[in-house]
């Protein structure tokens, strides 16, 4: 079978479609990952077909694109500044995708621009889409809004009060996001888009592990919860060498906050070092926001670019922004969580965090001061160890990648066979 997929976005949104696509290639299939030139280095080494998608941004140029997005008020205005980001590339990205799809068996999206599915759609294609945000699938047994407290639904009238707001939930987010690229998907003959988060594709692929968090009612048979794709860069022994010879046996907390950046970085990180403990060793990850130490210090570990799984062996704790696959990560390696979360679903992902007791939270405007405090608490708590190293062993014993592989076949001969 020939596979086409796309994913845009930060590193959390393109390497679980990475691994994806190699369980797919190892599954003997054809496979082409369309995205940006960023990751093409990525892509390749792991056996996939790169096909060039714009922008054609240096990392710079995506941290500045990060930057103005932690800005958004909301989830809506989150979503309606990627698209504003997006639309004056998307006529490039719909003629590339319309060109590919003439040879592709199914086409695969990341959630974000599931809107794109309706280019394969209409050229008979079945189409798929991934996402690692389950707040975001919709639910009988939870609303997409948050409800006073005081509003006590009856359970009788529960499953039909929350279909009903889902769909007004989706077509309010539809008609936001046409606002900004409506007129440009009516210009490639696409048509604007009907359905975001209820029936954006031919099949969902909630890529979270269904022991955590699969509700007990999908909304419908397209939804599988397949289990987490996780893709990692290659280890390298000379940075695990400098790891080892700097912690020199002991568990000590890493900091990371991934693709996350941020303005005043240098205010913030000097904040960080005036309160955090002189004989406290901890590693720093700098990250696409460029964390660093302006002195040198003993005790402060700086590192760039590592893969998390060799990273957080190192870790008594794991302070991080919850970007959905960092807290994959942290779960997988049975470690807790300190979560400074910025914007968008970072503020889901901690509250999952703290629902399944493996970790707290911090507030963004004081955790220079509030986190040596919260490490010491932290690394104290047996429980959350305990629950941390729990959950890992749960995870160990689901393979979502072969899942989600086996749902993409499922696929594509079920549509062979209409």
């Amino acid at each position: 079978m020939r596979f086409l997929l796309t994913s845009h976005g930060s590193t959390g949104d393109i390497f679980p479609v990475i691994r994806l696509g190699r369980a797919l290639v190892e599954a003997g299939h054809d496979v082409r990952f369309a995205t940006v030139n960023l990751f093409k280095k990525d892509v390749e080494s792991a056996g996939l077909k790169f096909i060039k998608l714009p922008p054609d941004w240096d990392q710079s140029g995506f941290s500045e694109a990060m930057r103005e997005l932690t800005k958004s008020g909301n989830s809506v205005d989150l979503l309606k500044m990627i698209y504003s980001e997006a639309n004056p590339f998307l006529d490039e990205i719909i003629e590339i995708l319309r060109r590919e799809l003439v040879t592709a068996d199914a086409f695969v999206s990341n959630y974000i621009f599931g809107n794109l599915c309706r280019l394969a759609r209409q050229l008979e294609v079945p189409c798929a889409v991934t996402t690692f945000a389950h707040n975001a699938i919709p639910s009988y047994s939870k609303s997409p809004i948050s409800l006073p407290r005081a509003l006590k639904i009856p359970h009788f009238i529960k499953k039909p009060f929350n279909k009903y707001l889902w769909k007004i939930a989706d077509f309010y987010l539809c008609w936001n996001l046409n606002q900004v690229i409506g007129e440009t998907l009516i210009k490639n003959e696409i048509g604007e888009m009907e359905s975001y988060l209820i029936n954006p594709a031919d099949r969902i692929l909630v890529t979270v592990s269904p022991a955590l968090f699969k509700p007990k009612k999908l909304w419908n048979e397209n939804f599988s919860f397949t289990g987490y794709l996780r893709w990692q860069a290659p280890e390298d022994s000379e940075k695990q060498s400098a790891i080892e010879q700097f912690c020199q046996g002991e568990k000590v907390p890493v900091l990371t906050f991934g693709s996350v950046t941020f303005e005043n970085t240098r205010k913030i990180m000097r904040r960080f070092l005036k309160n955090w403990p002189n004989d406290k060793k901890i590693v720093i990850q700098s990250g696409w926001a460029q964390l660093g130490i302006e002195r040198s210090n003993s005790y402060i570990f700086s590192i760039d670019r590592i893969s998390h799984d060799q990273l957080f062996k190192f870790a008594s704790v794991v302070i991080h922004h919850g970007g959905a696959g960092t807290t994959a990560s942290v779960l997988h390696s049975g470690v807790p969580h300190i979560v400074i979360p910025h914007f968008g679903d970072q503020k889901f992902f901690a509250r999952e965090v703290r629902r399944l007791g493996v970790g707290i939270s911090l507030r963004l405007s004081r955790w220079p001061e509030e986190l040596p405090r919260a490490v010491r608490i932290v690394e104290r708590s047996k429980k959350r160890l305990k629950k941390a190293r729990r959950i890992a062993d749960t995870l160990e014993s689901e393979n979502g990648s072969q899942e989600a592989v086996k749902e993409l076949e499922r696929l594509v001969i079920e549509s062979n066979e209409i």
